[in-house]
């Protein structure tokens, strides 16, 4: 049986760490200063060398060379028996299939023993954040005062779940994912060595593939191996199941010119060849980010030939900024919904629906749609009663409007000389409301919520769809609360541009700047707002949502 290619090509040496040289470079400073730790904590994602370099520190403290700064020299006999997986001082725990405290309690009690061959006893434990909290404080003082001749590496790729005990006791250093450029490289070298054939293209798919872990990219380049013969783009696309680069820039193109149509069947023809679902929104995801570096000035960053970064430009200069933004948040959340998903493509088509429907929200300080610059602003109702103008003041208004002359002109005068045309709701001008306004009310939100909804339709139908399946509309401590009976339909409302974009209507037709929030309704009985004459607050309505009928009003 043949060795795999991860294990055959695993570091012996610090030199051939790669991508870790932060790490490696403080790790060899405490071997040559004889301030070796006695507990370390090694964390990052997986495949970038964490229980390699801890193997690594185990030669280096047992290594039986004279000279510090060549150890681990590789050569001697304790470097040879690390190598070997025969180096009794050296033992490796599995923390995710021994995660009881009696685990823990064996160790301890074995500890103290004193190293059969090297200089220390040094424990690897592998994914501690699988031990149980029994177990942990089983290990905290050990940890933090163990015998002399032993260390403790502890290897994880959770750190947020080791408890802050345990980190306190040991030096922690991070591991980073490795750059592709330094996956390619390694693995071109690889493959001279192995005498396996694979074009630069191929190499660099699977860099991209392997996303930062460098043992991810060497088994993936060994399971292109074993199928026989050269490696190429095509065939590493094949096995690995992507999709070609040509399909994402068509599906991005369809984004742009808002054309569903075409980018379902980019989509469809990219899962009917047999590309994974995730993998292949996984590469929209990357491409859509290349068009981001690209337009915000950073095209240098982007790992592409000059062909394709003239294409990238294009494409960039087409999005707005803000809908570039947003379709890389839709295509990101829908990798990630796909690990549950019992229909994998599923979160792709919606991606791609929200993308192509995405529409830009009215800012906050913009209205909606002002009325013509000619109408004249209507004087507070408690003006009016206080004081009706003089025969005369009508007289003066009358021939100062006739000569143009720049006067007041009262309200009820105004209406004389320019009456206004009557229109409907959707396209009416709304007239600024008084300085001294009400304060806002329920009743007057449900009179004007016609008008309120004509005008965000104007804008963006979307949010006026989930206007139009709000459950209840009430104002409580002055805020407007949309509730909801549907968690997503809640999630895609509380959207700040959505959220913007009804308190700009609202605003405009009644003249309240109040706070727009959504509220969860489900089971709990929310105001509906069909009925304007009923009390959101009253009896009846609550009467009304408990399945009750009006039959006499009186």
């Amino acid at each position: 049986m043949s060795q795999a290619l991860y294990r055959k090509w695993r570091p012996r040496l610090w030199d051939q760490v790669v991508g870790q040289e932060h790490v490696v470079q403080t790790l060899q400073n405490a071997i040559r200063g004889g301030r070796v730790g006695h507990a370390y904590l090694f964390a990052g994602p997986r495949g970038t060398g964490k229980t390699t370099s801890a193997r690594l520190l185990a030669k280096a403290v047992n290594c039986l060379a004279e000279d510090l700064q060549k150890r681990p020299c590789d050569h001697c006999a304790n470097c040879q028996g690390v190598n070997e997986g025969r180096f009794l001082d050296l033992i490796e725990i599995d923390a995710a299939s021994n995660t009881s405290v009696d685990d823990v309690r064996d160790l301890r009690d074995k500890i103290n023993f004193s190293p059969s061959l090297g200089r220390f006893k040094v424990y690897i434990i592998d994914e501690v954040h699988m031990l149980s909290t029994a177990a942990f404080n089983a290990l905290l003082k050990t940890l933090e005062e163990p015998p002399p001749h032993a260390i403790f590496i502890l290897a994880t790729t959770e750190v947020h779940k080791i408890p802050a005990t345990v980190l306190s006791r040991c030096q922690r250093h991070e591991f980073r994912r490795i750059p592709m450029h330094l996956i390619v490289s390694h693995l071109k070298q690889l493959a001279e060595q192995e005498e396996i054939t694979v074009s630069d293209d191929a190499l660099t798919l699977i860099a991209r593939q392997a996303t930062g872990a460098m043992r991810d990219a060497i088994s993936l380049l060994d399971q292109l191996a074993s199928s026989g013969g050269s490696i190429t783009l095509e065939m590493a696309q094949t096995v690995l199941g992507t999709a070609t680069n040509q399909l994402v820039v068509e599906l991005v193109d369809s984004v742009i010119q808002r054309d569903p149509a075409s980018g379902l069947e980019r989509i469809h023809s990219a899962l009917d060849s047999g590309s994974d679902p995730r993998q292949f929104t996984r590469q929209v995801v990357d491409y859509l980010r290349n068009l981001l570096l690209v337009r915000l000035g950073n095209a240098d960053q982007v790992d592409a030939t000059a062909e394709q970064r003239t294409l990238m430009a294009k494409q960039a200069q087409a999005f707005q900024q803000e809908h570039l933004l947003e379709t890389l948040k839709f295509f990101n959340a829908a990798a990630s919904e796909m690990r549950s998903g019992w229909q994998p493509g599923l979160p792709l088509e919606l991606a791609l629906a929200h993308a192509i429907s995405w529409s830009p929200a009215v800012q906050a300080a913009t209205p909606i749609q002002s009325a013509p610059s000619q109408t004249v602003v209507s004087q507070p109702a408690a003006s009016k009663q206080s004081r009706t103008p003089t025969e005369s003041e009508i007289q003066t208004a009358k021939s100062a409007a006739k000569s143009a002359a720049p006067a007041v002109i009262p309200q009820s005068d105004q209406e004389e000389l320019n009456p206004k045309p009557k229109l409907d709701a959707a396209t009416a001008p709304v007239e600024t409301p008084p300085a001294d306004a009400s304060l806002p009310s329920q009743g007057a939100i449900r009179e004007n919520w016609p008008k309120i909804r004509a005008l965000v339709k104007r804008k963006s139908s979307m949010v006026e769809g989930l206007l139009n399946s709000c459950k209840s509309i009430n104002i409580r401590d002055g805020v407007l609360q949309l509730g909801y009976g549907s968690p997503v339909l809640k999630g895609n409302m509380e959207k700040d541009t959505n959220l913007q974009l009804v308190s700009a209507a609202i605003k405009q037709v009644l003249g309240w700047d109040i706070p727009v929030v959504c509220v969860d309704v489900t089971g709990k009985g929310g105001q509906m707002q069909s009925n304007p004459e009923v009390d959101a607050d009253g009896m009846v309505n609550a009467a009304l949502n408990l399945g009750g009928k009006i039959v006499q009003k009186e």
